[in-house]
């Protein structure tokens, strides 16, 4: 009786063993995320929004971008030269006792900063090519309580922007990139 229940102990260890090395894992985050959101202005362009975040372990920063735009049929195009726009950029992360620091490189750009997030504020005046509507910036999360980096939590960064041009007042849906470091 007991030489059965070893083999079958056995067996059964060999059997899971072998699932264990064949099944597959489920993904983890990415270091590098991207996410886009779009209304539609009329019946056949849109305005986009588009949010990347990369998270770089070995630097223990964060680096962002935002890109808005118009898309029409023959593809992206700038925005006309009237165009008056107000972007809000959000970074934050599920740990609240997270502090970012963060910094950009964008003209007319005001960056809010609490214990918990950080809030930016750009406006743009005048169109132009399809990147002329850009904010890049760097994260560098802080543990709160140690105020050494903090790499072990992802970031989230969030945006939309509001556009204002010849009849045109739109507000775009957020739209929210969350990248684990790696």
């Amino acid at each position: 009786m007991i030489k059965r229940l070893t083999g079958a102990f056995v067996a059964i260890s060999a059997t899971l063993l072998t699932l264990a090395f064949i099944t597959p894992t489920a993904p983890s985050s990415a270091a590098l995320d991207t996410a886009n959101s779009s209304i539609p202005v009329n019946p056949v362009d849109t305005l986009e929004m588009r949010v990347t975040a990369n998270c770089i372990t070995a630097e223990a920063r964060c680096l962002f971008d935002t890109v808005a735009n118009l898309r029409t049929p023959q593809g992206v195009i700038g925005f006309p030269g009237d165009l008056w726009a107000r972007q809000n950029v959000t970074l934050r992360s599920m740990d609240r006792h997270m502090y970012i620091n963060s910094n950009v490189e964008t003209p007319n750009t005001r960056i809010f900063k609490s214990l918990t997030d950080n809030e930016i504020s750009t406006v743009y005046f005048g169109g132009g090519p399809p990147d002329r509507v850009t904010l890049r910036g760097v994260a560098w999360p802080i543990d709160a309580y140690t105020g050494r980096p903090k790499t072990d939590v992802p970031l989230i960064v969030c945006s939309y922007i509001q556009v204002v041009y010849a009849g045109v007042n739109l507000t775009s849906p957020n739209a929210c990139a969350q990248a684990a470091f790696s």
